[in-house]
């Protein structure tokens, strides 16, 4: 995909396939959360943050694919197809807290990709 900032600049941004969301999603360790433009970041196009939210919202296998380690950039919950309770949940099974509907120490748990690592030709 190609657009240009306001300076008139060529923006590359690759286009983010589900597989390569999916993919970085299993490398995402219990008890560890990353964010939708974490994401979207380390795939080569950081404003798709919402391409990556509907990427999620469509996961065919949960179990192996973990989108509820995925939150909001605030450390907030964000969405889940089985309900934020259900997502919080799960999360609290794996070890983590909340404080005031956040990730407590959102920082100390939040992992963050490469871009470098995890682009393909």
């Amino acid at each position: 995909m190609l657009s240009y900032n306001m300076d008139k600049r060529l923006v590359i941004r690759k286009t983010i396939k589900n597989e390569d969301v999916y993919e970085l999603l299993r490398k995402i360790p219990a008890g560890k959360v990353t964010t939708y433009g974490d994401l979207a970041k380390a795939l080569g196009n950081p404003s798709a943050s919402r391409i990556i939210g509907r990427i999620l919202s469509r996961n065919p296998n949960p179990i192996k694919v973990p989108c509820h380690r995925v939150v909001m950039s605030d450390g907030k919950l964000g969405g889940y197809a089985y309900g934020t309770a259900k997502k919080r949940g799960l999360l609290e099974k794996e070890g983590l807290s909340f404080t005031n509907e956040s990730v407590s120490d959102f920082m100390k748990v939040r992992i963050s990709f490469s871009s470098d690592e995890n682009t393909r030709d």
